[in-house]
């Protein structure tokens, strides 16, 4: 059975802070919790969602940016569904393709413009916790990332 899995990252003092998220498809939990955990360089969660999609949210200062690596899937999770709406996109039909739908820019200042995001969304060989996996390599955290997502 597939599991629900997210993290927390913050940078602070120079390194790179990582924590679980206790809850994964509650949007106003993950929008509280990402405004409390800032600091300068704002704070990002990353959340895989069964074997299906992606979220990525970030907070910077009063700014709240989030994507889904597929629109799509809006029609199936009500978690989906809520973040279609506050990102304020059109909500999916059953026969649409496809797509990664938000803000797919909200980590261009970090290192990984929307082209690389974009590109990583439509990989079809890997799953979202590997999807995942590949961001916070590629921001800097991935050994964190994975001593986390490796517990029991």
């Amino acid at each position: 059975m597939a599991e629900d899995f997210g993290v927390i990252a913050w940078h602070e003092d120079g390194r790179w802070n990582v924590a679980m998220l206790d809850e994964t498809r509650d949007i106003g939990y993950l929008i509280d919790r990402l405004k409390s955990q800032q600091t300068n360089g704002g704070s990002i969660a990353l959340i895989s969602i069964d074997e299906d999609f992606f979220i990525v949210a970030r907070a910077l200062g009063t700014n709240m940016q989030m994507m889904i690596s597929d629109v799509t899937y809006a029609t199936d999770y009500e978690v989906a569904a809520e973040l279609v709406e506050i990102i304020d996109i059109p909500f999916p039909e059953e026969d649409d393709d496809s797509q990664p739908g938000g803000d797919i820019d909200l980590l261009a200042d970090l290192g990984m413009n929307a082209m690389e995001l974009e590109a990583l969304c439509d990989d079809p060989e890997l799953f979202p916790d590997e999807q995942i996996d590949a961001i916070a390599a590629r921001l800097g955290f991935g050994d964190e990332f994975v001593e986390l997502y490796e517990l029991p």
